[in-house]
């Protein structure tokens, strides 16, 4: 497996090993041991789906402390764009953010730590797959707005496809003003 890390520490994309032959193809897209010998000793314990067409954005979602959950995403159909925003207070990189292409035919993950908000844009058809390290807790459900002009996020889409609840999250502003 090759593991590539970013200029934020944390988060990595990870690109399994494929064995392909005329039958099709086989990989392991998650192994334990491996993760521990990357430091990821938290366990995964739930796991989410979703279906998203073609220019949807869902995001920047987060949970806050002490329900913060990490996440290994992976898309097994389609393509998408997926962000992840570091809002670790004291972090020399808060607020600045990493992105990956996760592609089915790639079958490459992304691991994103607890701290970081995670947003993605359907680039064509999709469905996601990821593993979390704390289960859902609604009480502790947030977000902060796709668009907000301090992280400066660059958005393969021009007019994606929104919630009502992802139009209306906070500005990050907002959400330093009134968690940090």
């Amino acid at each position: 497996m090759e593991v590539k890390h970013f200029n934020i520490g944390g988060p990595f994309e990870l690109v399994p090993d494929i064995f392909k032959d005329d039958r099709g193809i086989f990989f392991e897209s998650f192994r334990a041991e491996n993760f521990s010998k990357l430091g990821i000793e938290k366990a995964f314990i739930q796991d989410n789906h979703s279906f998203s067409y073609k220019n949807v954005l869902r995001g920047i979602h987060f949970q806050l402390s002490p329900f913060e959950q990490g996440k290994l995403v992976r898309v097994t159909y389609g393509k998408a764009y997926d962000v992840a925003v570091d809002l670790r207070p004291g972090s020399d990189t808060f607020g600045k953010y990493i992105s990956v292409v996760l592609d089915s035919k790639l079958n490459n993950m992304f691991y994103i730590p607890e701290g970081f908000g995670h947003g993605f844009v359907a680039l064509e058809d999709c469905i996601l797959q990821y593993k979390c390290t704390s289960y859902y807790h609604a009480p502790a459900d947030t977000g902060i707005r796709w668009d907000d002009p301090d992280l400066k996020i660059i958005w393969p889409v021009e007019n994606p496809i929104l919630s009502k609840k992802d139009s209306e999250l906070p500005s990050f502003k907002s959400f330093i003003d009134n968690n940090i």
